[in-house]
């Protein structure tokens, strides 16, 4: 079935066959073409409606990252209603308001099989914040109000009065000092299945009581950061990226990434205060 743009209209496709991106989003052109080592295909989950606080750039590092490494990102979009695209090598999806939870909840949990299988099987994923939510058992609203989760991830989200906003600095065993930006009223409580991305330095993280910030299982990292969050932590975007190639191809031969900007960013973002 052929996408439709909101008024209804027809939505041409690209070259290989699939919808353009929303919002007339597109990939920068490559400074100068190489022999590529090989494509990764990027899924992002519901951007009309999870795109919130920058979260696109997310996708855009990844696809960036991928060039710098010698490699060709595939960007595709898969929002409420499109077929999911096969062969799926990494998944990032955003944040957005309760209203966006909504509208895509049934779509989700009618993808719960795939996403699942794909989870299991050891695909990254990328999920930030509304989509971290619903990555878990459930998102009970402050009005009492329960929207399921597709319980991937071990967690289990409770709305409040209480908006927890700032910057924000994450010590992670795993990826160093993770910065990014937080603002959510729902709060995250980890079960016995996950663990967490890493403890909160500054700022608050999954919810105002234990410290800790995200969540770790298997190869998806999920994490209340925006900001957005991969420009300023390149090495939580390798392990992505190194990942996705590792199972497509068997190993990972590394390039040499222009890391200058993602540098200063996260100089300027550490003096920033809460």
């Amino acid at each position: 079935m052929t996408p439709q743009s909101p008024a209804g209209a027809s939505v041409p496709s690209n070259d290989a066959g699939h919808p353009p991106l929303s919002f007339g989003h597109e990939l920068p052109p490559e400074d100068s073409p190489a022999p590529s080592k090989g494509t990764i295909r990027v899924v992002q989950l519901y951007p009309r409606d999870m795109n919130i606080y920058g979260d696109w750039g997310n996708a855009l590092v990844l696809a960036q990252r991928l060039r710098w490494h010698g490699y060709t990102p595939e960007l595709l979009e898969y929002n409420v209603g499109d077929e999911f695209p096969a062969k799926v090598d990494l998944i990032v999806g955003g944040g957005g308001q309760d209203s966006g939870q909504l509208v895509i909840q049934d779509d989700l949990l009618s993808r719960e099989s795939v996403l699942k299988e794909l989870a299991e099987n050891g695909t990254p994923m990328l999920v930030i914040c509304g989509l971290y939510q619903l990555f878990g058992k459930f998102f009970k609203t402050r009005t009492g109000s329960v929207i399921p989760g597709i319980g991937i991830l071990d967690v289990e989200t409770h709305g409040t009065d209480q908006r927890l906003i700032g910057n924000v600095s994450v010590s992670s065993p795993e990826f160093g000092t993770v910065l990014g930006y937080e603002n959510h009223s729902g709060q995250t409580t980890l079960g016995p299945g996950v663990s967490a991305l890493g403890t909160a330095a500054k700022g608050t993280g999954n919810n105002s009581n234990d410290g800790q910030e995200g969540a770790r299982y298997r190869n998806i990292v999920a994490s209340y950061l925006h900001g957005s969050l991969l420009p300023k932590n390149p090495a939580l975007a390798d392990f992505l990226i190194r990942t996705a190639v590792e199972r497509k191809y068997g190993s990972f031969s590394p390039g040499a990434p222009d890391d200058s900007y993602a540098i200063l960013a996260r100089e300027h973002a550490a003096r920033r205060p809460r």
